[in-house]
């Protein structure tokens, strides 16, 4: 279910953007994700690689940084980019751990693109664990 009224065109170019900082000199593969958040800012992240693999950051790992960095809140539409080399840019599907990162910061609905089409949470990462399975 496609929401027409959508900002996609914004985060195309915002998650290209920030896919274009990308450092990632070991897969040469680059992502850049960009979000609305709830109270209307746009947020971006790109991959950032490292020699000890284990503590890459993934774009939407970045994208969540400067959420938080900017005021916090929550993700209300969000795509990602991906291009290995200088190959065309892709719609990608995050990663499970991103799909985590997603649904923990999600907004009431959350609208994630794909290249199968437009999606929530759910679809992505059904019966998530959450703040929900926290007892304090």
């Amino acid at each position: 279910m496609e929401n027409n009224t959508a900002p996609w065109p914004q985060l195309e170019a915002a998650a290209a953007a920030a896919l274009s900082k990308a450092y990632a000199p070991y897969s040469n593969f680059r992502v850049g994700s960009a979000a609305l958040t709830s109270d209307g800012r746009l947020v971006s992240g790109c991959n950032i690689e490292n020699a000890a693999y284990g503590v890459t950051l993934c774009a939407e790992c970045s994208m969540v940084g400067e959420l938080f960095a900017t005021g916090g809140g929550t993700l209300d539409y969000f795509m990602c980019f991906g291009q290995l080399g200088d190959g065309p840019l892709e719609l990608i599907t995050p990663c499970g751990r991103c799909r985590q990162l997603l649904f923990e910061h999600r907004g009431r609905n959350l609208q994630i693109k794909l290249a199968q089409g437009i999606v929530g949470i759910d679809y992505l990462l059904p019966e998530a664990f959450g703040p929900h399975n926290i007892t304090a």
